[in-house]
């Protein structure tokens, strides 16, 4: 006999020697084993699953933050574009410092304790809220005249050589 057929008669016998009276069931020890690696996998897939959902509420909250702080930036942006902030950067980094640093700052009361601290990042009050073009930039060119033609003019009106050496230059860049 095999054990499986062995412990199926044990069971059986342990069953008829129990009264009718007890309604217990005994389930073969195969089935028994199988129903326990089923249970048990499940609750692997629960623990799993577990982790899973805390993995994803950690990242919904770190998403969250990182909006926030977008918006915060954002409104920060606008608010000290209005304000007449030169170098917008700069004063941006400042006042999110400042912001971390205090529990409970008002952007507004910020701003204006930034625009006291450090008037060298604000406009004047008269004075448009333009930067000021680099060196690199270089200006529009008006009433259709190109740079060429305009370094020609201005080599043959003063006929300084400095004027006339910037005109050959230009014209060796362009022809």
């Amino acid at each position: 006999m095999s054990p499986i057929e062995t412990q199926e008669n044990i069971l059986s016998e342990t069953e008829a020697g129990q009264g009718d009276g007890d309604n217990l069931k005994l389930v073969p020890v195969a089935e028994s084993i199988r129903y326990r690696k089923r249970a048990q996998s499940a609750e692997k897939k629960v623990e799993t699953l577990a982790e899973q959902l805390a993995q994803a509420k950690a990242r919904a909250c770190e998403m969250s933050e990182q909006l926030n702080d977008i918006q915060v930036e954002q409104r920060l942006t606008r608010k000290l574009a209005a304000a007449g902030a030169i170098d917008l950067e700069t004063a941006i980094l400042i006042a999110k410092a400042r912001i971390k640093e205090e529990t409970e700052a008002d952007l507004d009361g910020v701003i204006e304790q930034l625009r006291r601290e450090k008037q060298y990042l604000f406009a004047e009050a008269g004075a448009p809220a333009v930067t000021k073009k680099t060196a690199g930039a270089k200006d529009r060119i008006q009433n259709g005249q190109t740079i060429l033609e305009r370094a020609a003019k201005k080599a043959s009106m003063t006929g300084s050589r400095t004027d006339l050496q910037e005109y050959l230059k230009l014209r060796r860049n362009f022809i």
